[in-house]
């Protein structure tokens, strides 16, 4: 036996107990007539003691030898400690070791564990086995096993069925590339890895299993960043006879179990906003509704006052900044400076000031009187106090722009706090989506989404119109969740194909198998997925998922810890029938 209690559970009831622990050595601290050595493992940290009076010398020279992350056993009394330490919950005893067995030596570990560490992300990232002994890394992927299984738990009593479906599969077009894996039995052809079990749950409701769930790995071949993996998990569901509502009502109930039971906040109902809705007043489709800061449309009360960079755009629209009349023009540059930047690709920032007293003074106060700029204040909601932030330009893009800089604003506010959650569903999604590049439509969400009831001939003639049975859930400004109602037949489903471009043969070769089987009886059908990830990194009151992944890539898609990915020698190249073409 190894251990008879683990570092973290002793306390002033066992003194006097012989014990027996094992862990990692966290640090010691030799002061010659005694040694106090921290031991600590996955439960926490318990204080060692070596000294001259109690120990023999023979054990208190090998003590001297210990260093930093050695493996070690003991065994010793549990005893009353002298100077207590009320922060750990050992902190009232230590061990007075009689016998002490090192199991494993270390090298010294070229960072610091612990919660603050000396080590940068990269090296880190490269000594990752080293990292989970940190506390914070240790607790995160406890916290997210924690959720998974509340998540199990609850689709179980709710009677979802767990499957597992395949990781080898055939390519079909979901929106990102696939990743791809030769096939050495068959030459020349590929299995892909699954950006989702998509097709196969919605074959499992045609094979009547009603309710499935599955907790499942999942593959994009896509460009990266610190929310993005390339591979990573999903809660994926699908139930069957089902349409939007009863899919919405479940995956909230899963929400607000797990805002319960994990963070112990209860939220009664989500609120609900039409796509279109959110675009209008947040400028993006997953907004954070945690602090107010809608947009506020301006044309009507911008427009046609000799300004031609108003007059000339497709939409004038602004917000209102609380308590940011207090910002100094240097303060206010830097912004404009910000929403400039690439990555935002604003022209430049119009603002106004509401000051205390009721009046306005703005940047283009040669254009607006004090009658317009009470209309902008009326428009945007802005109080005396505020700050009204305007940009101008393409619909579309300007709006993604000012949704930035409503993000960044409440970050720099303090409007953000990871502990406060705001759910909502966003609904009623386009179906279709628009390339501007080629001028060809594409699925918003995938190809098997349905049409909203009795828009499917709105297809041939305004396709962009057509809304999709579709919804996403967000949380604090994030999707964590989406999924929409399936076409479950033949017919519909190849109108939809047809729209997409795809010819009949190119429809039978990708999805010949769904479309065969929707032909024996396949039930209405729908369902969702959650990034579970995104969803434990949310709910641990993070953005970023990586410290939630135990084994992480970086943002170049690489795994710096075991090297991946990594070239294959010429031989299985040849069993693959592969041949490299690399351009130098």
């Amino acid at each position: 036996m190894y251990r008879s209690h683990n570092c973290g559970e002793l306390n002033a009831s066992h003194i006097n107990t012989e014990v027996t622990l094992s862990g990692w050595v966290q640090k010691s601290r030799d002061k010659g007539f005694i040694i106090w050595v921290d031991l600590r493992d996955r439960y926490g940290i318990t204080q060692l003691v070596f000294d001259e009076e109690r120990t023999s010398k023979e054990l208190l020279e090998r003590a001297q030898k210990l260093g930093r992350e050695f493996v070690i056993q003991v065994k010793g009394k549990v005893v009353e400690r002298d100077s207590k330490n009320p922060n750990l919950p050992t902190g009232a005893i230590e061990i007075l070791v009689s016998e002490l067995t090192i199991l494993n030596q270390a090298l010294l570990p070229p960072f610091t564990i612990e919660d603050k560490t000396d080590g940068g992300e990269d090296i880190r990232m490269k000594y990752r086995y080293l990292d989970i002994r940190r506390n914070p890394v240790k607790n995160n992927l406890i916290f997210r096993a924690k959720v998974t299984q509340e998540v199990r738990n609850y689709l179980s009593n709710d009677g979802f069925i767990e499957v597992e479906t395949p990781y080898l599969i055939k390519s079909t077009p979901e929106g990102a590339r696939d990743f791809v894996v030769p096939s050495r039995m068959n030459a020349g052809e590929f299995y892909a890895l699954p950006q989702s079990p998509q097709t196969f749950k919605q074959l499992l409701m045609v094979g009547g299993m009603d309710k499935y769930f599955q907790i499942v790995k999942c593959f994009r071949d896509e460009d990266l960043r610190a929310d993005r993996q390339p591979e990573f998990t999903q809660i994926d569901c699908e139930m069957a006879f089902v349409e939007q509502e009863d899919i919405l009502n479940v995956f909230e109930g899963l929400t607000r179990h797990l805002l319960k039971e994990v963070n112990g906040v209860e939220i009664e109902k989500f609120p609900r906003l039409l796509y279109d809705d959110a675009m209008r007043l947040y400028g993006n489709d997953k907004p954070d509704i945690r602090f107010g800061m809608e947009f506020g449309e301006l044309n009507a009360v911008a427009q046609h006052k000799d300004f031609g960079v108003f007059n000339s755009a497709e939409l004038v629209v602004g917000i209102a900044v609380p308590g940011g009349n207090t910002y100094t023009r240097k303060e206010i540059d830097k912004l404009i400076d910000w929403v400039k930047r690439p990555q935002v690709g604003a022209l430049g920032m119009v603002y106004a000031r509401c000051n205390d007293d009721g009046s306005f003074k703005s940047s283009v106060d040669k254009f607006y009187d004090q009658e317009d700029l009470a209309k902008w204040a009326e428009t945007t909601g802005a109080k005396p106090g505020d700050l009204i932030c305007v940009l101008s330009g393409e619909i579309n893009k300007v709006r993604a722009q000012l949704s930035a800089l409503r993000m960044e604003l409440a970050t720099r506010l303090g409007l953000r706090d990871p502990k406060v959650f705001a759910p909502l569903w966003v609904i009623d999604f386009p179906l279709l989506e628009l390339d501007e590049e080629t001028g060809h439509y594409h699925a918003m969400h995938h190809p098997f989404t349905s049409p909203k009831p009795g828009q499917i001939e709105l297809l041939d003639t305004n396709p962009g119109d057509v809304k999709a049975n579709a919804y996403d859930l967000v949380l604090n400004g994030n999707e964590i969740g989406g999924g929409s109602i399936r076409i479950h037949d033949k017919a519909t489903q190849a109108i939809m194909l047809k729209h997409l471009g795809f010819s009949d043969a190119e429809a039978k070769a990708q999805f010949g198998f769904l479309m065969d089987a929707f032909e024996y009886g396949a039930p209405p059908h729908g369902g969702l997925a959650f990034g579970l990830d995104r969803l434990v990194a949310i709910l641990g009151g993070q953005e970023t998922i990586r410290d939630f992944i135990a084994f992480p890539k970086n943002n170049s898609g690489r795994d710096v810890m075991i090297d991946a990915p990594a070239p294959i020698d010429d031989e299985q190249l040849k069993e693959l029938s592969l041949k490299l073409n690399l351009k130098s």
